[in-house]
């Protein structure tokens, strides 16, 4: 069965703190996507916004990763793509995406 969260691990852009959260997720060519349901609300948001840098805990590894907030015009279909990954998911697929792309390597 797939994994239906991941843990996602920001730096906290006030505190300068890692700040964990379980969340869902979908996956497309090899990229990660979250839906922010309170969109820029979110502080997970403000803290991707703030510092791009970010892990991943999936499945039992652990990766570093880079994230951004998609822009709903240059980047409308990946935006699209993963609402309607949400969709088929987990019934749900409202909210702002977010694009984490895993790093490769050591």
């Amino acid at each position: 069965m797939p994994a239906q969260v991941l843990y996602l691990t920001t730096i906290g852009r006030k505190s300068g703190l890692p700040r964990e959260i379980e969340i869902w997720f979908v996956e497309w060519k090899g990229k990660l996507y979250l839906l922010a349901e309170k969109f820029r609300e979110a502080h997970w948001v403000q803290n991707i916004e703030a510092h791009e840098e970010v892990k991943v805990r999936l499945d039992g590894r652990e990766m570093r990763a880079r994230a951004r907030v998609l822009d709903p015009e240059r980047d409308r279909a990946a935006w699209e793509r993963a609402q309607k990954l949400g969709w088929e998911k987990y019934g749900w697929g409202e909210g702002l995406p977010v694009e984490i792309v895993p790093e490769t390597g050591p």
